[in-house]
């Protein structure tokens, strides 16, 4: 081994070491398991223990029922660690979470050293090690560092199956595999394989024996959708047989068949929620817990109207409904309709806020806000008399973000002036550089859809925008280089 590449290893080597420990720094001192994750949890526990997808519901004890509000990738994977490691066992679960972004890290690592050269390669493994932003979730036990994982290897197994020739290879398999598994988490992630799959369409097709043959050359990326697709069969049938319903994914609102959707709240909230704070004040604790009208921010109930005043005020109107949940803390259908009605009005007086500025509002919340959520930092960090110190460090932890998404961007750029080349054999990669670029689009569209506003939404960003940084440390170097760079 030359001096050169030992000096890489090294190095390279040091990086994920220091990952490593950043990730069990997290997983001691920072470990997080409440909310989603019990729900996560308790379904892959009656899975194993009692052959059923579902819940134990509180007025049952012994008794468990089906549900479909989560897909089974997740309940799969705990069920799995629960197996190996023992019931409820959540830090091996940790642990194994923090092999997996390890592995995210040297995916992107790969990519970019493919794409970009040796010096790119080791960059990016630094950037992507040192991310605290994604190496705090992997002590929560939630499906955002597998899918993290599944987003880079796509686009990993997109560059090799391009650079293989873009028939039917087990880098096909790769694609299909990281899509299918990414969908199997969340569900939006669906947007992965739109992006992905016609992206491999475009590349086969652009090529002179796609333009010879456009059907045969079709081929590879219609067995990749079908690939992708064909793990929701057995999932659809199992909704049909249990429920009687045709649910290939989860409902929007993550109710079972029969329960009350709060549609009509979620479209109230959507009138005037912004900040991450709101989410977790009054978007979870509807249904369960009670809210404090109290805490309301005056938006939520003043439209500036001098005529929308007095007894009927909507003020008035919006503290009498919240009393009237408060009562049983639980979402009625009579409640609902209420909120909906409030809804209607504040969307008619206006049109312009709800459909444009509070949606974008809410897509920048999710962006550029300190990522502390799962950190002892109050919620209202800006308030600098109050909390000094926990400010500044959000305030730095605010900068850092806005730090990766520049410098990702500006490596994006940076490789479009190059016109998509890689470093190595100047092959064009225009097809991935989109594919990566349509996963930030859409999810981006889609996040202007949702009621609610949480930081974890936009950390699917961070793949790929740890492989664009690489761009911008970009140098030209011989094949065998990149090679070795990519791990081969």
């Amino acid at each position: 081994m030359d001096r050169t590449k030992r000096t890489f290893w090294l190095w390279a080597g040091a990086g994920l070491c220091a990952g490593l420990l950043l990730r069990l720094w997290f997983v001691v001192h920072l470990p997080l398991i409440d909310g989603d994750s019990l729900i996560y949890g308790g379904i892959a526990r009656n899975w194993l223990q009692r052959g059923v997808y579902g819940f134990s519901p509180g007025h049952a004890p012994g008794s468990i029922d089906p549900t479909l509000i989560r897909l089974p990738g997740y309940p799969l994977f705990l069920a799995a660690c629960f197996f190996l490691f023992g019931m409820e066992h959540y830090h091996a679960v940790m642990f194994v979470q923090v092999g997996a972004d390890l592995a995210t890290c040297w995916l992107a690592s790969a990519l970019a050293g493919r794409l970009f050269g040796r010096r790119a390669a080791l960059v990016v493994l630094w950037l992507a090690a040192l991310c605290p932003f994604t190496a705090s979730y992997t002590a929560v036990p939630l499906t955002e560092t597998l899918v993290l994982t599944t987003i880079a290897l796509a686009f990993y197994g997109f560059l090799r199956w391009q650079e293989a020739g873009q028939g039917i290879s087990r880098w096909l398999g790769v694609i299909a595999a990281a899509a299918a598994g990414s969908l199997l988490l969340r569900p939006e992630q669906g947007l992965l394989a739109a992006a992905v799959v016609p992206a491999m369409a475009w590349r086969s097709l652009s090529s002179p024996k796609g333009r010879r043959d456009p059907w045969r050359s079709g081929v590879p990326a219609a067995v990749a959708a079908l690939l992708i697709v064909l793990p929701l069969v057995p999932w659809t049938v199992r909704n049909w047989n249990t429920f009687h319903v045709v649910q290939p994914l989860v409902p929007k609102y993550a109710t079972d068949p029969g329960e009350v959707s709060p549609a009509g709240f979620g479209r109230w909230y959507r009138t005037w929620g912004i900040e991450f704070a709101s989410t977790e004040d009054f978007y979870w604790n509807y249904d369960g817990n009670r809210m404090d009208f109290a805490g309301l921010p005056p938006r939520a109930y003043d439209d500036g109207s001098p005529a929308n005043s007095g007894a009927n005020s909507l003020r008035s109107r919006t503290a009498s409904l919240f009393e009237d949940y408060n009562v049983r803390t639980h979402a009625t259908r009579p409640i609902d309709s209420r909120f909906a009605a409030l809804a209607e009005e504040r969307v008619h007086a206006h049109p312009v806020l709800y459909y444009v500025g509070l949606p974008v509002a809410r897509l920048l919340n999710m962006t550029l806000r300190p990522r502390t959520e799962m950190m002892d930092v109050p919620l209202d960090w800006w308030r600098w008399q109050e909390y000094g110190a926990k400010t500044a460090f959000a305030a730095a932890y605010a900068a850092l973000n806005l730090a990766y998404l520049g410098i990702g961007l500006a490596g994006f750029l940076r490789w479009r002036r190059q016109r998509w080349l890689s470093a190595s054999d100047q092959q064009p990669f225009r097809e991935l550089a989109f594919a990566m670029a349509a996963t930030i689009i859409l999810r981006c569209a889609l996040l202007l859809t949702l009621d609610n506003s949480e930081p974890r939404y936009t950390l699917e960003f961070f793949p790929v925008l740890f492989v664009w940084a690489g761009a911008l440390f970009a140098s030209p170097a011989p094949a065998a280089s990149a090679d070795e760079a990519a791990g081969r």
